[in-house]
């Protein structure tokens, strides 16, 4: 009997529309799409229309909603709550021994936060001696923070990521008089009393409005008959389920840009590059590498906290700026959107409505400028014209991109503008296209530079609607590679449906030593196996950073009750040829370096390091290099084949020596130890990854050489 199918269903909540679509997960094909206009307004909020969307891709793909296995959603929400100011007032209850009492008071008083111009995050502070700390002395403090109007409560302690007991009782106390509290420790484990306590604080100011949307959502996808844990996308690209959105809703900040990389990891198969998420006002832009998207702590009122998140650039430059000009002159392209200024763009019209098309400059909002480039056609109507149309006047956006429109309508409309700037139609498409991208180049460069991206990483990757206005303009003006997402247009709602769970232990380890990244290692798997995820298939990557002292893991894996993949892997002949187009040669001209049951490693002939793919079961490359050494092993064999290469790629014994960026491949996890730099951590780590695991289980270890970019 054939088994029942299965789906998963990923929600992007955006500003304006929440999209779903229907995975079906033996094929990873999208099998449905539905679409409607974000609910803020509903007594539900956006929880209606979360459910509203899963009725309609229900009902139009005649899936039951029993048959689905996995739902997650993106969530604008701490991120508007944050930007609109629409957060409680949070009352903090600092603590310390005496002994650290006068060094700690002033590092945990947060003032308040300027969230935007006039929009402010309230705040009141208590400190309290720990030493022997009662509860009638608790109570005090946080019934004269309720009085000055706090409304949730924080709790704080020097080095009460080594103690926790004190946080834990103001949290009791603070429960029983009805305040949601966080403590400092479960933000994270990282020391830094003011950056901990902050980031608690903006935690904190969005409890009510996040566990009301949680309440919400999930008591609306219940009644609808569905049964599947309900997941929320993170900020840092991965998913937690909901009750983890209750506790630590600042988690799901830049939800929405994570989301689209989310897609292009899993969707598109991508491994390395430079993602584009391009809308109709803004890009966001950032890196993919080694698989994973690159992160950073985001900052709030230009404040750092400790909100992981994707190092995301932001330019005002997308698929509908506008464009400004005066006569003969191009002044600039955007920020200001089509879309702001109530205008429909040339590219997407009739093309017999542009008779007798005009320049007219507008002003789309109050000092604006009227300066903005409006074409107006004989029956009165006014059409904008932007890097949509412009990419479209080219030949940019070909059919099957959701950028394309109608050239003929596209070129008609650029007329008017060519004959105001004195150019013909292609070249004033093209000094369009220049002004937009000349703000895009710069960003590229300095990310290729900050990431010591390979040449071979550079591969431009265009997601959202927008896509085809602006990348293959950039990439025809820098020479790099570029793809369009298929299903641009929702990729992140595909992420979101196909995103892994994923968790970060972090902590401060002066000269950590290999049992101290094994305890670490340990509290990340364990931390996302309690959040959903399958123990048998998570990666845990361990990062050191030596002039912080900072050791971080990253722990992802998928949820349990994921449905494998029944279409089976790819045979040698695909993956050979995968890695082949991948490195531009011929099928003949790469030879099989190593392989295990889940990965394919590729080399062109030869001999020392050289080009290398890695291509997985599916068909994704996973790892790709233009100068690798690879070695085949075995479990048994590991404690001498890993020393020897990591002496061949040029690492060394002392610890100012480089070392060589080194991966681990077995059975289907693939193990990032680029970032531990020490021999005796890197084969502890590698020691435990194989702990009991057969003799000959095959092993792979692909090593970078010491000095080498990527």
């Amino acid at each position: 009997m054939s088994q029942r199918p299965a789906y998963r269903i990923g929600i992007d909540v955006g500003g304006t529309f929440t999209k779903a679509v229907l995975i079906d997960t033996r094929t990873r094909d999208v099998t449905g799409r539905a679409s409607v206009l974000t609910t803020h307004d509903h007594p539900r909020g956006v929880a209606a229309g979360v459910v509203e969307v899963f009725r309609r891709v229900l009902e139009a793909s005649a899936v039951a909603p029993d048959q689905v296995v996995f739902l997650a959603h993106s969530t604008t929400q701490a991120t508007n709550a944050l930007l609109e100011g629409d957060v409680a007032s949070v009352g903090v209850v600092a603590m310390a021994g005496q002994a650290a009492a006068a060094l700690a008071e002033p590092q945990a008083r947060i003032a308040p936060i300027e969230l935007a111009p006039g929009r402010w995050l309230a705040t009141s502070n208590r400190f309290l001696v720990s030493d022997d700390l009662g509860e009638a002395a608790v109570r005090e403090a946080i019934g004269a923070l309720q009085a000055e109007g706090a409304r949730v409560l924080v709790a704080t302690a020097a080095f009460g990521v080594d103690n926790t007991a004190t946080e834990e009782l103001v949290r009791r106390i603070g429960g029983e008089a009805g305040l949601p509290t966080t403590c400092g420790h479960e933000i994270t484990r990282l020391y830094g009393l003011t950056t901990r306590t902050r980031t608690a604080v903006v935690n904190a100011s969005i409890l009510p409005r996040m566990i009301s949307t949680a309440d919400m959502t999930e008591a609306s996808v219940r009644e609808a008959g569905i049964e599947a844990p309900l997941m929320v996308m993170r900020g840092d690209g991965g998913v937690m389920d909901i009750r983890e959105m209750r506790r630590r809703p600042a988690m799901t900040m830049l939800s929405g840009p994570a989301a689209s990389v989310a897609g292009a990891l899993m969707h598109l198969k991508v491994s390395d590059g430079i993602y584009f998420e391009v809308g109709g006002t803004s890009t966001n832009i950032g890196v993919i590498r080694n698989g994973r998207p690159t992160v950073a702590y985001a900052r709030v009122g230009g404040h750092e906290t400790y909100v992981s998140s994707l190092d995301v650039r932001v330019i005002g430059i997308a698929g509908g700026s506008l464009i400004r000009a005066a006569p003969g002159r191009l002044i600039d392209v955007g920020p200001r959107s089509a879309h702001i200024a109530g205008l429909a763009y040339a590219a997407f019209a009739d093309p017999e409505a542009f008779v007798d098309p005009e320049v007219e400059l507008v002003e789309p909002k109050p000092g604006d400028g009227a300066d903005h480039v409006a074409i107006r056609v004989a029956d009165g109507r006014r059409f904008a014209l932007t890097t949509t149309c412009a990419a479209n006047v080219l030949g940019l956006a070909p059919p099957g991109v959701h950028a394309s429109g109608n050239r003929d309508a596209a070129r008609r409309a650029f007329a008017a503008l060519a004959r105001f700037l004195g150019m013909d139609v292609d070249q004033a498409a093209r000094a369009v296209l220049d002004c937009a991208t000349d703000k895009v180049i710069p960003v590229v460069e300095s990310l290729a530079e900050e990431y010591e991206l390979d040449p071979d990483q550079r591969l431009l990757i265009g997601e959202g609607g927008g896509a085809a206005a602006l990348i293959p303009h950039v990439a025809a003006r820098t020479g790099l590679r570029h793809e369009i997402s298929r299903d641009a247009e929702v990729i992140s709602s595909i992420g979101v449906a196909l995103a892994l769970v994923r968790d970060v232990v972090e902590r401060i380890v002066p000269h950590p030593q290999p049992e101290d990244l094994l305890a670490i290692r340990k509290e990340a798997l364990e931390a996302v196996v309690r959040l959903g995820a399958d123990p048998a298939g998570v990666d845990v990557t361990v990062e050191v950073d030596t002039q912080t002292h900072r050791v971080r893991a990253t722990a992802m894996g998928a949820a349990e009750m994921h449905v494998k993949d029944a279409a089976g892997a790819i045979s040698e002949r695909e993956a050979r040829s995968v890695a082949a187009r991948s490195l531009g040669v011929g099928a003949d001209a790469v030879e099989l370096a190593a392989s295990t049951p889940g990965f394919r490693v590729y080399q062109t002939g030869g001999e020392g390091t050289r080009p290398m793919r890695t291509v997985d079961w599916s068909g994704a490359i996973r790892a790709q290099r233009s100068r690798a050494l690879v070695r085949a092993t075995t479990a048994a064999d590991l404690a001498a084949a890993l020393p020897d290469l990591w002496r061949r790629a040029g690492g060394g014994d002392e610890p100012a020596a480089q070392h060589p960026g080194l991966v681990l491949l077995f059975d289907r996890h693939l193990v990032d130890l680029t970032g531990v730099e020490d021999l005796a951590q890197t084969m502890a780590l590698a020691a435990s990854e194989l702990d009991g695991r057969p003799a000959d289980t095959p092993v792979a270890l692909l090593a970078m050489p010491a000095g080498a970019a990527g």
